[in-house]
């Protein structure tokens, strides 16, 4: 057997029918899972804390079997039985949730469950948080209706300290509708009708669920900015009820050495004086500093969380030869990675444990990559943090929607832009605002991409300007492989299956941001037994091997005219796609490893001096 394939026989797919759960849940359907869904206790879901970069110590997390019900959309909520039990957070069509079901736009998805407040929060208020749920949510807390929110991609919160009883068990509702592609918001790759490069519907809660307690006045977010060049370290609070005369204390760790330590009042940033020999953040070193950041009100610490920081600069420059080049710390590095979809085929959008959530992170670096495209999907909190401890500069996609435009990826100036309506606009705005918000302080962004061939893409020079404003901390890619303007700090082009350098900015940096798309069917690991696509196909992984080689020999002639980063599709396949490096169950690895790793560390350190 090639050694390169893990053992067929070992990891023999499970169906739902092996599974018998002691409380009766069992994966819904009989397509392919991953390991970590075949092993997936339903009594304990997803455990970890859910946001390493804001942490508290006290938390409640309300992963595990509720009480769901499908209803016709504008109906009262129901007050009867329940059509039964959905496994929170996996949405409602996925196999994990144990469900299996499709909503539509014609359905409302209301889910309830129990939980009881821990008698030692007693005196504090009690905040619900949700990872993302897709897309429109209600909520309630014993019939009274605690907030709303719209977006499938970011987390949100409710203080609930108002609706909650002074003893016993407290009824949690939440009222979900998802309209997918009958609608404009943003949706990524999800239809109701999958085909292609296409996927299955995720509606519904898809990420963590938890309770914490907090002060009346309380962090929400932190907003961490390092400059290598000044060599600070700022960390803007957004604090919850706040008085003029409250403080900030923030203190940073190398392992447990205080290195340096500063405070404000009146909610200005602090900012920090980071040692002369400070360690920088590369994926060769991945090095973070710990924070622990502190509130005071009246001289008293009412919060308190643990965070993370990493000295690290993205930028753009050129190079000897007057090519504009990526930076990192001021150098040139060439960044390269995969096309990463962060589709599961059990979970759907959500990885089936922390475990499965890391291991396509780590699997990325053994390959000899530096960075990942996250196409079109914005992943949980965990991921990100597991990128900035491993070392994986990330690319970030806004997940697109509404309708496509006509496009003409090569050309410049004269693409067909999509005029939106006003809604599909500011819904547009609002949630890539909301996106950037959630995800600037992870020192493994490195790049914004607003939009992805012409999906969706309207007001390209002015999404681009506005997102370079906001953050002028990083390089906006304005359209990868879409319609093409002279704005952002990138051109971006898409090729398949070989590369090609068919336009070139001498003004920004130029990059391939999608090639390849090498398939290669594995019976045993498929999606679907007779509906299987890829750009080009083989039957071996040595054959796939070598025309991945020979790509990425094209590409290192084509680095030395001007590519300055290139992606290639993509990690595993998904659904009926078969160009992972990755069989969908991530059981089979289709590729030879170490002719992978020798060719993409030639490519990485391309442009070293």
């Amino acid at each position: 057997m090639n050694k390169f394939l893990l053992s067929l026989c070992a990891c023999a797919t499970m169906t739902a029918g092996a599974y018998a759960s002691d409380n009766g849940w069992s994966p819904a359907g009989d397509r392919i899972m991953s390991q970590w869904g075949e092993t997936l206790d339903p009594s304990s879901v997803l455990p970890e804390y859910p946001r390493p970069i804001m942490e508290r110590e006290s938390w409640l997390n309300l992963n595990g079997l509720w009480k769901y019900t499908i209803i016709n959309k504008g109906e009262a909520l129901p007050s009867g039985e329940a059509d039964g039990e959905i496994l929170v957070p996996f949405a409602v069509e996925s196999a994990l949730s144990g469900v299996g079901k499709r909503l539509g736009d014609a359905k409302e998805l209301v889910y309830t469950r129990t939980f009881t407040v821990p008698a030692d929060w007693k005196g504090k208020n009690v905040l619900l948080n949700f990872g993302a749920v897709d897309w429109k949510a209600d909520v309630w807390v014993n019939g009274i209706k605690v907030g709303s929110h719209t977006g499938g991609y970011t987390p949100f919160s409710f203080d609930i300290t108002e609706a909650l009883v002074k003893k016993g068990e407290n009824t949690l509702t939440v009222k979900v509708w998802d309209p997918t592609d009958r609608s404009y918001q943003p949706r990524g790759k999800q239809v109701n009708e999958p085909n292609g490069i296409w996927y299955t519907p995720v509606s519904g809660i898809w990420q963590t669920v938890w309770l914490e307690p907090v002060s009346g006045t309380h962090f929400q977010n932190l907003r961490i900015t390092p400059d290598i060049d000044a060599k600070t370290l700022t960390v803007a609070p957004e604090t919850a009820w706040a008085t003029a005369s409250d403080m900030v204390e923030v203190n940073v760790y190398d392992g447990k050495t205080l290195v340096s330590s500063a405070r404000s009042i009146n909610g200005e940033p602090v900012q920090l004086t980071m040692p002369a020999d400070m360690k920088l953040w590369s994926p060769d070193s991945p090095f973070l500093y710990d924070l622990k950041v502190t509130l005071y009100q009246g001289g008293k610490a009412v919060d308190q969380v643990t965070s993370y920081a990493a000295m690290r600069k993205f930028s753009t420059g050129r190079d000897k030869h007057g090519i504009v080049r990526l930076h990192l710390n001021n150098e040139p590095l060439f960044q390269f990675g995969p096309l990463d979809q962060g589709w599961w085929p059990d979970g759907l959008y959500t990885a089936p444990s922390d475990e499965a959530l890391v291991y396509d992170i780590r699997k990325t670096k053994d390959l000899g990559f530096n960075m990942i495209r996250k196409h079109i999907k914005v992943e949980p909190a965990r991921w990100y943090t597991w990128c900035d401890k491993l070392g994986i500069i990330v690319w970030q996609d806004m997940p697109s929607g509404d309708r496509n435009p006509e496009w003409q990826n090569r050309k410049y100036f004269d693409g067909t832009e999509l005029k939106r309506s006003a809604e599909s606009e500011a819904c547009y705005r609002k949630e890539w605002k909301e996106i950037m918000d959630c995800l600037y302080s992870y020192p493994c962004i490195g790049v914004w991409v607003p939009f992805n061939e012409a999906w969706g893409q309207f007001k390209t020079p002015e999404i681009a300007e506005w997102t370079k404003r906001y953050d002028p901390t990083r390089p906006v890619n304005p359209a990868s492989g879409g319609n093409h303007y002279t704005c952002g700090d990138i051109l971006d082009l898409h090729n398949y299956p070989a590369p090609e350098m068919y336009l070139y900015d001498a003004q920004r940096a130029t990059v391939l941001g999608e090639y390849g798309g090498i398939g290669m069917v594995v019976k045993g690991h498929i999606w679907e037994p007779d509906r299987n696509w890829g750009y080009i196909q083989f039957n071996s992984p040595k054959e796939v091997t070598d025309e991945y080689v020979k790509y990425a020999e094209q590409l290192l002639g084509l680095i030395e005219r001007g590519f300055s980063a290139a992606v290639y599709t993509q990690t595993t396949d998904v659904e009926v796609e078969v160009n992972g490096f990755m069989t969908y169950d991530r059981k089979v690895v289709k590729m030879e490893e170490d002719r992978v790793k020798e060719i993409n560390d030639r490519i990485c350190k391309s442009l070293e001096k």
